[in-house]
Order: structure tokens, then sequence, then C-alpha cells
């Protein structure tokens, strides 16, 4: 993988990232966990964060954009 994403990219990516990890316990609180909603909000900012640490993001490849 190539790397296609800039520092400002990847510390955005990183800061929504661990906003949503950091809301996991919340949101299942506040809820009362109905389908999982903590475990959903954990995997989805496992997503920026991965993009964030790699520094390449698969979909800007597909579309051919860099942010480099």
């Amino acid at each position: 993988m190539t790397i296609n994403m800039g520092t400002v990219d990847r510390l955005l990516r990183l800061i929504v990232g661990v906003i949503l990890l950091l809301m996991t316990p919340t949101i299942g609180g506040i809820l009362g966990n109905p389908l999982g909603v903590e475990t959903l909000w954990g995997w989805i900012g496992i997503i920026p964060l991965l993009t964030a640490v790699v520094g390449s993001c698969p979909v800007y490849s597909l579309l051919g954009i860099s942010t480099k």
C-alpha cells in the first residue's frame, strides 16, 4: 500500500477514531445496549484509527485521491 494521506487527514482520522471509541461505553449505557450498539461504535472507530496509523486509505486508492 502506498501512503496517500497527508498529515492533516491522518490527524483528523485519528481524532474521529478516538472520539468514536470513547463513545462506546457511553452510547451503550444511554441506550441500554440495544443490538450491541457499543460494539458497533467500537468497530466503526477502529477504521479511521487504522487508516491514520497506516497512512493509506483504500477508498482513496480506488478513487485515485491523494491528500499527501
